[in-house]
């Protein structure tokens, strides 16, 4: 009896001691476990795909299109854009503010006359300032022989203007053909290795197929490209031809009104 008495208080605060390390336990085991990383793991082959440049996928399906039908249409991608970035320096280079040419040789032929409107056209680059240049040579002649030289000679520079567009016209229908033409070609190997194998296998044919998809799709890649820089070209011609026209009634203008007033 004494003994119970003695040890109960220490009998108690032990079992309290457990129920507490129990129900410790408890809570660290409803506790939720880490989540993993989500990041995948990469493996080598998904890294040197994924670090594959755009010229080395290019250089892939050329090869995998056969040099052979693809070569020519490479060539009318080089040729066309070679063309087509000459005439879009000169027909940059051709353009003139006409605005500020009328004002200069307005003055020029109040302070000088005729030979100082010359020489402002002369030393004026573009075909706007060649057409006054004519114009101005035949002043002497009359008002009419003016307009006959600025017409005839307006019409030598819009073909000028003109040159070298029927070469990127031809690249442009020339491009897609050769790539149909690699398509025929491709289908007919496929239906070859059919006929040698007397079966009908999709490995015997994927080969000729894939050659005649990307030949034409080659082709047809090349002559969108060149197309809009045909229509650039086109668009600027159509420009220069309108600014020629004004100017060129302009100069009509101020050579009958520095007439008069002589």
């Amino acid at each position: 009896m004494l003994f119970g008495i003695l040890f109960s208080p220490m009998i108690t605060k032990a079992q309290e001691e457990t129920e507490e390390a129990e129900a410790d336990t408890t809570e660290e085991a409803a506790a939720p476990a880490p989540e993993p990383d989500p990041t995948p793991v990469m493996t080598d082959d998904e890294i040197v795909a994924e670090e594959q440049s755009f010229h080395q996928v290019i250089k892939d399906k050329f090869i995998e299109g056969d040099p052979t039908y693809m070569t020519p249409v490479l060539l009318c991608l080089i040729l066309g854009l070679a063309v087509a970035l000459e005439r879009i320096i000169t027909l940059n280079l051709s353009t003139t503010n006409t605005k500020k040419l009328l004002a200069k040789v307005e003055n020029a032929l109040e302070e000088g006359g005729i030979e100082a409107a010359k020489d402002v056209t002369k030393s004026t680059r573009g075909p706007v300032a060649s057409i006054f240049t004519q114009g101005l040579m035949r002043y002497s002649e009359g008002i009419d022989m003016v307009e006959k030289s600025i017409i005839a000679y307006g019409s030598v520079e819009m073909g000028r203007l003109e040159k070298g567009l029927v070469w990127i016209s031809l690249f442009i229908s020339l491009a897609p053909m050769l790539g149909f033409m690699g398509t025929v070609i491709g289908m007919i190997g496929a239906f070859d290795s059919i006929e040698a194998a007397g079966d009908i296998s999709p490995s015997l044919v994927a080969g000729g197929i894939k050659i005649a998809l990307l030949t034409t799709v080659a082709g047809l890649i090349v002559a969108i490209i060149l197309q809009l820089f045909y229509n650039y070209c086109v668009a600027k011609i159509d420009s220069i031809v309108n600014d020629m026209e004004d100017a060129s009634i302009s100069l009509v203008d101020i050579l009958v009104k520095h007439k008069l007033t002589r």
